[in-house]
């Protein structure tokens, strides 16, 4: 359980001040810019070799950042035409050290006792020339971003990876090490789930925190102009599906009677976000290359 400090959410490059790299490290083309769409700071990191080019939290290897919250948030781009690579260490409760990776660079899942390797599928907007150039084989989309890949807000459900991939339970975010090549505007975590779409108003009014779920904080949200939808504009991509799915479930049971959901049908359960078919088929096709049911405990 996340300590107080970290609750609701924790504004990871807020908190640890990357601005300053004194407790964060950067090796490479790694600079701080000004994004026009977001009308904010962003950090570019860019280089031929994904690996010589990164920005890392916390400093050290030898640190741990110690964040428990169970979700985490990464708000970035992929560059067009290029590759990337995020790392995550991760602490179990037993004090194993295991590594999380994605990347468009990776063709299919691989998985060791250690080491999760999940291919990233990069998206185009939907009804764009790349998305409709993809639509004839959806195995295409993995591999370099395509010319216009979106602004995308990646939710990693860290505590369903371990447990559906290598049946472990999760303890800590140990560090991240973020390589080119991508723009990231910031990180985040924390127990709650974040819906991009919702208002703070929708939110209260269908009691939404009751249910674990709440509206994107706003010093972490995307810029989303007036008369517009947030998902029109951007990309929401929530890994794995399944832990979700089973968290509604369990939010279901322990925070409304049956009588309240019948008689109040706002204060049901919101329903899951509703996403554009490109995404929906980028999800698909995650899906098919990761299922875990191929992959065996590592005892």
């Amino acid at each position: 359980v996340p300590a107080a400090w970290q609750r609701p959410y924790l504004n990871i490059f807020k908190h640890f001040r990357v601005e300053e790299w004194k407790r964060s490290a950067r090796e490479g083309d790694v600079a701080a810019l000004t994004d026009a769409r977001l009308k904010g700071t962003v950090y570019r990191i860019q280089g031929s070799v994904p690996a010589s080019s990164y920005l890392q939290l916390p400093r050290s290897g030898t640190q741990s950042l110690g964040l428990a919250g169970r979700y985490l948030y990464l708000l970035f781009r992929p560059m067009p035409r290029k590759h990337f690579v995020v790392h995550l260490d991760v602490t179990t409760e037993e004090n194993q050290v295991v590594r999380i990776s994605f990347s468009n660079l990776f063709k299919e899942f691989r998985s060791t006792a250690t080491w999760l390797q999940f291919p990233f599928v990069c998206g185009a907007a939907e009804g764009s020339v790349c998305d409709r150039a993809a639509g004839a084989s959806r195995r295409d989309l993995v591999g370099a971003a395509p010319a216009d890949v979106r602004w995308t807000c990646l939710v990693l459900d860290l505590h369903s990876i371990l447990s559906l991939y290598l049946n472990r339970r999760y303890s800590h975010l140990k560090s991240v090490k973020l390589c080119s090549n991508l723009l990231v505007k910031n990180l985040c975590t924390s127990d709650l789930v974040f819906d991009p779409g919702v208002t703070f108003s929708e939110a209260r009014l269908a009691d939404l925190a009751c249910r674990g779920v709440a509206p994107m904080p706003r010093e972490m949200a995307f810029p989303v102009p007036k008369g517009e939808k947030w998902h029109d504009l951007y990309d929401y991509i929530r890994f794995p599906s399944e832990g979700s799915k089973l968290l509604y479930n369990s939010i279901q049971k322990s925070c409304a009677s049956p009588a309240a959901v019948s008689e109040d049908p706002v204060r049901q359960l919101p329903q899951p976000v509703t996403l554009t078919k490109a995404v929906r088929d980028r999800l698909s096709l995650i899906h098919q290359i990761t299922s875990p049911k191929a992959v065996s405990a590592p005892w």
